[in-house]
């Protein structure tokens, strides 16, 4: 039995531009490759664990989400850091993804598996992200691509680009060994529409030959080293009334609980990390790592 062939939409070329924008920033071990635009279904969330949307501003209206597997939420959920953050984390690719369609991306908003169909607000066009396996999905509304498609014709001409496709040949394979098995290139696909059982699972074992696995025990921080985080640096810290605190006027001096000359904290994510001594760079202040703490240390 097979499928029925996708039937291509009218803004597919939209649609694979913003995925391609999304899957060049989106924290991953490997390089992501848009796959075929589809319409989107009430089954589009089965393969992966979380969803990410972001409203949309400027001239575009509408809305612009991201599902992701199980192994970037793993990876954020084991961070040394502490558990970080999914839509903070996946922010700066919802960005990209936004700027492509001509508008922006307010604050993304993690959104429960079940909701993110009714979420999109009516019919909307869902693009599979490939590495070795499907890593992420991006999904647009039509509407949105149809304003988007709208604004790109009557403003700043963007050249069309074809659905980009995986390599498959980088290195040839050694005599008599398996071919490299593909990702599939749909969701239809890896959600059985189609009876094929050479599809690999997902997520899927490593993959023989040219395609790199993500199947290591490194790649949960190798997909974060692009994700942003907030570092502060931190003097000391006092407690006080609230009546001290409503007492306070321009000149009053704070005791902190930090003798003169101590090494302050680096803070990421509010976790301490490391110590340091203040000083001065080209009128900016600085902080010299003195010392870097470890796990058992760190709190």
């Amino acid at each position: 039995m097979t499928a029925a062939p996708i039937v291509p939409g009218p803004h597919d070329a939209v649609a694979t531009t913003a995925a391609a924008a999304l899957a060049a920033v989106l924290p991953s071990s490997e390089q992501l490759e848009p796959g075929n635009p589809q319409p989107g279904t009430e089954h589009v969330t089965s393969l992966f664990s979380a969803a990410v949307v972001a409203d949309l501003g400027g001239p575009i209206s509408g809305r612009v989400g991201v599902l992701v597997a199980d192994e970037l939420t793993s990876a954020l959920s084991s961070s040394p850091m502490g558990q970080l953050d999914l839509a903070a984390a996946v922010q700066p690719a919802l960005d990209a993804a936004a700027a492509a369609l001509g508008g922006s991306a307010q604050p993304g908003r993690t959104v429960d598996l079940d909701e993110v169909v009714a979420d999109m607000g009516g019919d909307f066009t869902a693009v599979p992200l490939l590495g070795s396996t499907i890593f992420a999905a991006v999904l647009v509304p039509d509407s949105t691509l149809s304003v988007a498609a709208s604004t790109t014709a009557t403003g700043t001409t963007q050249t069309p680009t074809q659905t980009p496709t995986r390599p498959t040949t980088a290195a040839p394979a050694a005599a008599g060994s398996p071919e490299p098995t593909d990702a599939p290139s749909t969701l239809g696909e890896a959600l059985g529409s189609v009876a094929q059982p050479t599809l690999p699972p997902v997520p899927g074992p490593p993959v023989e030959g040219n395609v790199r696995s993500i199947a290591t025990g490194r790649r949960g921080i190798e997909m974060l080293h692009g994700v942003e985080m907030e570092v502060t640096v931190e003097l000391g810290r006092t407690r006080m009334a609230v009546r001290d605190l409503l007492a306070l006027t321009p000149g009053a001096v704070l005791a902190l609980d930090r003798a003169a000359g101590s090494p302050a904290d680096l803070l990421v994510n509010g976790r301490l990390i490391a110590r340091g001594e203040v000083v001065v760079v080209d009128e900016d202040f600085g902080l010299r790592i003195t010392e870097i703490l470890d796990q058992s240390a760190a709190v």
